[in-house]
């Protein structure tokens, strides 16, 4: 996950100080500002994904295919029956 080259901004927050460490160290960040910089890098890249699995998720149900359970394992109405 890069950063970008966008406008940098100087902003003020109030933190929790022990989650900021934590992420830090989860991170490897060597400063804080890192730490917020790949918090929110690897938020935006996570509703990425989330937006693309729901498209997909919502063409594959659209195109009509249909789901049968090859071994009875999931139990009546499940598939729709």
């Amino acid at each position: 996950m890069g950063t970008t080259t966008a406008a940098v901004v100087h902003k003020h927050f109030r933190l929790d100080a022990a989650k900021l460490k934590r992420a830090q160290k989860l991170f490897g960040a060597p400063t804080e500002t890192e730490t917020i910089e790949r918090a929110l890098d690897l938020a935006i890249a996570e509703e990425e994904r989330d937006r693309r699995v729901r498209k997909a998720h919502e063409e594959f149900f659209r195109s009509g295919v249909e789901i049968q359970d090859a071994f009875g394992a999931l139990g009546e109405g499940v598939l729709g029956k």
